[in-house]
């Protein structure tokens, strides 16, 4: 079974930039689609982006189009998360995980999820 671990996460000043990573062991990624999402306390947890299995295809949330960039290197077995300009807003705790059929704009679609890192953006 597929045991995402993210990290990359940290403390960054507004407008900065982080780079999160998704390191999968257990299997390949190759077989799945990939998301990040992210949960800021007291709020629901929500799809940021997606990336199909193949790399192919790519899906964002309309808030961070254009801020962040999924891509996965699958020699590597890891997918990647390149966040720029960032908001006090995007303080979260952000997660991968991975669907067996392609993406989802359906949180609970997902399965094999990580423990999540925290993200926090100073103003």
């Amino acid at each position: 079974q597929l045991h995402p671990v993210e990290s990359g996460g940290g403390l960054v000043q507004l407008g900065g930039s982080l780079r999160l990573s998704c390191a999968a062991s257990g299997s390949t990624l190759d077989y799945y689609a990939i998301g990040w999402f992210r949960q800021a306390p007291g709020e629901e947890r929500e799809r940021i982006s997606c990336i199909t299995n193949s790399g192919g295809s790519a899906n964002y949330l309309n808030s961070v189009q254009g801020r962040f960039t999924i891509a996965r290197d699958n020699a590597k077995n890891t997918v990647y998360l390149q966040m720029n300009s960032l908001k006090p807003e995007y303080t979260a705790v952000y997660y991968c995980a991975a669907r067996n059929y392609g993406c989802s704009q359906i949180v609970r679609n997902f399965n094999s999820w990580g423990q999540g890192t925290q993200v926090t953006v100073s103003s």
